[in-house]
């Protein structure tokens, strides 16, 4: 099981800075009964959504946080389908459940996050994730991603 560093992912995911949420890959198995992996996103300061989110007292937006959490989780599809020699499409969001909040994500924290793979169903994975910081549990959530069919 190697971690993946920001080249890696950016040769799996779609998305670039400053769009770009998942920073490195600490581990996963794919073998587990439920798939897992486990990544880093490095909250900078010098984001430009603190400049308005909130000023004074900046406060990363949780929708952000939930990207990094449906990032992590395309990536893990993306490990899984290599492994079986799939040809997948582009993970991309269908649903998201339970997303709960508790606590704030201020500038310059570091989130690690856990998103298993619960189910599949025909195109759609069904993932739960928890996302941590040094202070404690940050987030958590379920959703689902299809394998969207690539644009010409």
């Amino acid at each position: 099981m190697a971690t993946l560093d920001e080249r890696a992912i950016q040769g799996m995911l779609p998305h670039r800075d400053p769009f770009l949420f998942v920073d490195a890959v600490l581990a996963y198995d794919l073998d587990a009964e439920t798939p897992w992996i486990e990544t880093r996103w490095h909250v900078r300061p010098d984001m430009d959504v603190f400049r308005g989110h909130f000023p004074g007292q900046p406060v990363l937006p949780g929708v952000l946080i939930q990207e990094h959490c449906f990032q992590s989780g395309a990536l893990l599809i993306y490990l899984q389908d290599e492994l079986q020699g799939m040809a997948g499409g582009t993970p991309v969001l269908t649903k998201v459940e339970d997303a709960r909040f508790r606590r704030m994500v201020a500038p310059d924290t570091t989130l690690t996050t856990r998103v298993e793979l619960t189910d599949r169903l025909a195109n759609a994975r069904y993932l739960k994730a928890s996302v941590r910081s040094d202070d404690g549990q940050v987030a958590r959530l379920r959703c689902a991603l299809a394998l969207a069919e690539p644009t010409s």
